[in-house]
């Protein structure tokens, strides 16, 4: 058995392959390893499925369901999860990751019973295998047509092109968004970076809702992400920033409107800066318990900026706080009797969330679900979240959070 010749040999092959050619790749380094079978599973866009990628040397293999079952439960936690035993088989479902982002899981099975180090060198080939399906992706539809439920309509398309990965991971700090629905979304976006000391984080919702309404609001999300990147490659703070998103909205539409939030988090001090342009409040999470509201509003929605000066709410994170930043689709969803889902049924999801332990992509994504079952998968609104998990400035105890598990403890074994 040799890892490292696996590696190599997916690293050859994988300079000038398809991404039709990855699941007979990794079948082909499945040998190496000193295990039978290597089965790539891709997530879908609304992360309710794994699904297969399939070639000429895979085994059968079907879709399954993340919710309920072992692979979702690798998927879900970040950890290897091991198979029952059968006909004389034994397997392991492992995250298939780029960097932080869950692309999926591997497959892997074996004639023999598989050792904890075994283990983590399959997740040293699915950590190669995750890298190699975003790089397929970016120069090709087959993923992305995989990964698709039902066609998807020109809003999202044009929207989704423009966000962030959904996970993004550091020593000091987790971020995590989701936004629903896939497949027609409306004005909701997102947009996130780490620069040195300072995570930059914003989430807008243009007026308007998918592509009922026409392109309007996805174009005026598209201009006000284009600018946010714009004014924080230039360098500017936080005020500046939002007078900047304020004066390319009015520039292009001065009858369109945004709602928006921004934050800044000095990652030495913890320190978070936020403004809030007309947006719902966000919510800070200690110990499982919400030690505050942040105050909203405390600037105009854009492009209305220009009638009143900003101001920008500070707050002192402690190691461990989650930061919950959500559009108002999140608590004005409705049930079929009209009642809303409110900001109260938030907080003690979160709370319930956090209680379990899970990583902050999880419970995002569990999030937007609930938002969906409550409304019976029939949003009135986009639901948008963007979590942020601060875990202390470099040298601080760390035991305070599992965002860990993004990175190394994901070689762990989940029995």
């Amino acid at each position: 058995m040799s890892t490292l010749e696996a590696v190599r040999q997916l690293i050859r092959q994988g300079y000038r392959a398809r991404p039709e050619d990855l699941a007979d790749m990794a079948m082909q380094a499945a040998p190496l390893l000193g295990v039978s079978a290597l089965v790539i599973y891709v997530v879908d866009h609304q992360q309710r499925l794994l699904l297969p990628l399939l070639g000429d040397r895979s085994p059968d293999s079907a879709t399954t369901t993340i919710d309920g079952t072992l692979a979702g439960r690798a998927f879900s936690t970040l950890l290897p999860v091991r198979c029952e035993p059968e006909a004389g088989e034994e397997g392991v479902w492992v995250p298939l990751l780029d960097g932080s982002e869950r692309m999926g899981v591997l497959q892997v099975t074996a004639g023999q019973p598989l050792t904890d180090e075994a283990v983590a060198d399959c997740a040293t080939v699915a950590a190669l295998v995750g890298e190699l399906v975003v790089t397929g992706d970016l120069y090709s539809d087959t993923i992305e047509r995989r990964r698709r439920r039902e066609p998807m309509k020109l809003a999202a398309e044009m929207l989704r092109g423009q966000l962030p990965p959904l996970t993004f991971a550091t020593s000091r700090t987790v971020i995590a968004g989701i936004l629903e629905p896939c497949y027609d979304v409306g004005g909701d976006a997102f947009d996130y970076a780490v620069n040195d000391d300072t995570a930059h984080l914003a989430l807008f919702d243009a007026v308007g809702h998918g592509s009922a309404g026409g392109m309007r609001t996805v174009v005026l999300a598209c201009i006000a992400i284009a600018a946010y990147r714009n004014a924080r490659r230039t360098g500017l703070d936080l005020v500046a920033t939002y007078r900047h998103i304020d004066q390319a909205i009015r520039a292009h539409d001065r009858n369109g409107m945004i709602t928006a939030v921004l934050a800044e988090l000095d990652q030495r001090s913890g320190v978070l800066e936020v403004i809030s342009a007309g947006h719902p409040s966000g919510i800070v999470l200690r110990g499982g318990r919400v030690v505050m509201v942040l105050p909203t509003p405390t600037a105009l929605p854009v492009p209305y900026g220009d009638r009143r000066v900003p101001v920008v709410i500070e707050h002192a994170l402690e190691p461990g706080d989650q930061v919950l930043l959500y559009t108002d689709g999140i608590v004005e969803a409705r049930d079929r009797d009209g009642n809303p889902f409110g900001v109260d049924r938030l907080i003690a999801f979160a709370q319930r969330a956090l209680a379990a332990d899970l990583p902050a992509a999880e419970t995002a994504r569990r999030l937007v679900h609930a938002i969906l079952e409550y409304q019976d998968d029939r949003l009135q609104d986009d639901a948008t979240v963007l979590l942020l998990h601060w875990l202390g400035p470099i040298g601080a105890d760390l035991s305070v959070a599992r965002a860990a598990q993004q990175t190394d403890e994901s070689l762990e074994v989940e029995h």
